[in-house]
């Protein structure tokens, strides 16, 4: 289809255009494959056109199938973008919203930078972004800034919020700022484990006591955590935690129900919104890691709603709220909790959590009364709202 006829198409069609944007280089990468499935299969399609963009583990920017079936969880076959040769082109300034789209000439798939293309065909303007990536180079601002260059509104939160929510180490500074009860923890970088490592293991075990959690400071889905009960296991934990990032936090095992709730941000002039409750429950799973969470049915048990009284859903809200609005974010945050005898403890705040079908974050706004196709569509109307009262702004 020409240029001609693709604009000729989007202009018959009033649906707003969303461009699903998944995959990425990061160690998530199949989580966010899984995760576009979802909203490909429940996105309202009287509502809305899709536009399914794919980031290979490379980086490539391509354009994908519009098939949720094809990104489905498989344990045994983790869904995955390839690069089928295409390559997405962003727009090239604020002033427009066209994203294009070219192929790799011949056998040059895979080959060095400057590779031919072939002309760009236009796949129309697009309205609104929802980039679901979970982890570093998706999650972590790196995607929002670009979008931000560009001009191209997005479901979610901005750079400095998600690149906060993102490391561990400094959403810790940040709710503790705010007053928020977080747990005792304490960051090593790279080299102070190459320089000090034996030493600065006693060290860290001496203050924290044992058990502690060892994890990648901006890494999520659980990957590269562990649970440390002795000295000697101290060392292998670091390298699997190095391997994912090069600052590493050390975390005071608490005692306590794993709660989370989910938050959403709401149309411009309202405070944001939170869910009713989830809670953890280990059955087989030593800890909630990413096998339990992904691909061990039996390791885990998600209640929600959890069984608690009005008054601590009632604080564990507002907390989530104040959580939320500490880092500055936007769209939607799940805020994950131990609840101890002295209270609630913020263990960490997700600004894209798993969104599967079968995702807490989904799972408590069901239980709330929204269902997932509603919960997209909620998503994507209050960021079109914020998105129109910011042009506002600045065309005053």
């Amino acid at each position: 289809m020409s240029t001609a006829q693709t604009n000729a198409t989007a202009a018959a069609d009033s649906r707003p255009l969303i461009a699903i944007v998944f995959g990425g280089r990061s160690s998530e990468h199949a989580i966010s494959c899984a995760t576009a499935s979802g909203v490909l299969g429940a996105i309202d399609r009287d509502k809305y056109r899709v536009l399914p963009i794919g980031i290979t583990r490379d980086g490539a920017w391509v354009l994908e199938d519009d098939d949720a079936d094809k990104f489905a969880l498989d344990p045994e076959n983790l869904p995955e973008v390839v690069d089928n040769g295409t390559r997405i082109h962003l727009p090239d300034s604020a002033k427009h919203r066209e994203v294009t789209v070219s192929r790799v000439e011949g056998d040059a798939l895979g080959a060095e930078a400057g590779a031919e293309l072939t002309e760009r065909t236009s796949l129309g303007e697009v309205d609104l972004v929802f980039p679901i990536l979970h982890g570093p180079f998706g999650e972590d601002g790196t995607v929002q800034g670009m979008l931000e260059l560009v001009g191209l509104p997005f479901v979610g939160s901005s750079v400095l919020a998600a690149s906060v929510g993102m490391d561990k180490h400094y959403t810790k500074i940040v709710l503790r700022d705010a007053g928020l009860q977080v747990a005792a923890g304490v960051t090593i970088t790279q080299h102070q484990w190459d320089t000090q490592g034996e030493s600065l293991a006693a060290e860290v075990i001496d203050q924290l006591g044992l058990p502690v959690f060892i994890k990648p400071a901006r890494a999520g889905s659980s990957v590269g955590v562990s649970k440390v009960a002795a000295l000697e296991e101290f060392a292998d934990a670091m390298a699997t935690a190095l391997a994912e990032d090069d600052h590493v936090l050390v975390e005071a095992a608490v005692a306590g129900r794993e709660v989370e709730i989910a938050v959403l941000e709401s149309r411009p002039g309202e405070r944001a919104r939170a869910s009713v409750a989830g809670e953890i429950v280990m059955t087989k799973a030593e800890f909630y890691d990413f096998e339990a969470k992904y691909l061990d049915d039996s390791g885990v048990e998600l209640r929600c709603p959890a069984d608690l009284s009005d008054e601590l859903l009632e604080e564990m809200a507002e907390l989530g709220v104040r959580a939320f609005e500490a880092l500055g974010a936007s769209g939607l945050a799940r805020v994950d909790f131990f609840l101890t005898d002295e209270g609630f403890v913020v263990n960490e705040i997700n600004t894209m959590p798993g969104f599967t079908p079968i995702s807490m974050f989904p799972k408590c706004w069901q239980a709330s009364g929204m269902s997932y196709p509603e919960l997209i569509t909620e998503l994507i109307e209050v960021a079109s709202a914020h998105a129109a009262a910011r042009e506002a702004r600045l065309t005053r």
